[in-house]
């Protein structure tokens, strides 16, 4: 969605004002469909809005006047983002740190997203929120430096780190092999990157529970519950164990054909970007705060596969 939707546009109802950017990823689509119905919602994207244009993003958030900023927009091509360096900062860092600042000129929640990519993957069991980051690319390295400014900036704020993000539109590893599978009889998965596979929906929906009960004075004040929180489907597994996994109910579910995979090392598979080995994020702190737990990734999966059928 390229244009400016807005719905229910009485301003003077009780419920919030919500804000959705980057309405036309994968993320900012689930979050229009967990959050309809909720209040009013303004939900923008290129072209309507230029978020590395400082002044038009500061005056179209003051003219919208959220209570709610959804921040899921981001630049997410990992490889580009290498030969783009300043765009991906724009995109990843500077713009987050006006929306906060917007935010806390009004007063309004801003809710930000990030990535498992602000490790080097090198430790040997899931990463907890005090490890120190050490990304091993430019998008990474941006992907924290926008966690960075929004902490910087403070006031009401929630940072989910999220990983291996796909749904069942967009762009993403699920649709992706799913297509190649159809053009090709054989496949070789990186077997040596593990993460947790989390879908768009089980983010969105469980970005609108935390924040309704923070809106309803659940949490408190913010003292006690803004910062930085993983969010991830539990479990892990490979890209390859992800293949493996997508194939099989592909072929029960869908009945698509079943290419050979085969499984391979990160060096034989060279990329411009850098990744890292271990992406597993622990999920404890945001279980601890909020009492938010977004399932098993298997089960996720079916979940998906199950719109893919009914589409």
């Amino acid at each position: 969605m390229d244009e400016d939707v807005t719905q229910d546009q009485d301003r003077n109802s009780t419920q919030p004002r919500i804000l959705i950017v980057g309405s036309a990823g994968q993320l900012g689509v689930e979050l229009q469909k967990s959050y309809a119905g909720t209040g009013p919602i303004t939900a923008v994207d290129l072209p309507t809005i230029d978020i590395t244009n400082e002044a038009q993003l500061r005056a179209f958030i003051r003219e919208t006047d959220p209570h709610i900023i959804l921040n899921a927009a981001a630049y997410t091509a990992v490889d580009r983002a290498e030969s783009e360096p300043e765009l991906a900062y724009a995109v990843n860092a500077e713009a987050p740190r006006i929306m906060a600042e917007e935010s806390l000129r009004s007063n309004a929640l801003l809710i930000h997203y990030s990535t498992d990519y602000v490790f080097d993957g090198t430790k040997a069991g899931p990463w907890l929120e005090t490890d120190t980051p050490n990304p091993l690319s430019v998008y990474g390295a941006t992907k924290l430096a926008g966690e960075q400014s929004v902490a910087s900036v403070g006031g009401r704020y929630l940072i989910f780190r999220t990983s291996w993000v796909y749904g069942s539109h967009g762009k993403n590893f699920l649709l992706t092999m799913l297509r190649l599978g159809q053009e090709r009889d054989q496949l070789s998965i990186v077997d040596d990157q593990i993460g947790a596979p989390t879908t768009a929906n089980l983010l969105a929906a469980a970005t609108r529970s935390i924040v309704a009960a923070i809106q309803g004075g659940e949490f408190g004040e913010a003292a006690s519950w803004s910062g930085l929180y993983h969010m991830t489907c539990s479990g892990s597994t490979s890209w390859f164990g992800f293949a493996q996994a997508i194939f099989s109910r592909a072929s029960r579910m869908l009945g698509a054909k079943t290419p050979t995979l085969t499984p391979i090392s990160t060096s034989a598979y060279p990329t411009p970007a850098q990744r890292p080995h271990n992406s597993i994020l622990s999920n404890e702190k945001l279980n601890r705060r909020f009492g938010v737990a977004l399932g098993t990734w298997e089960s996720a999966l079916d979940d998906v596969f199950a719109v893919l059928m009914a589409e």
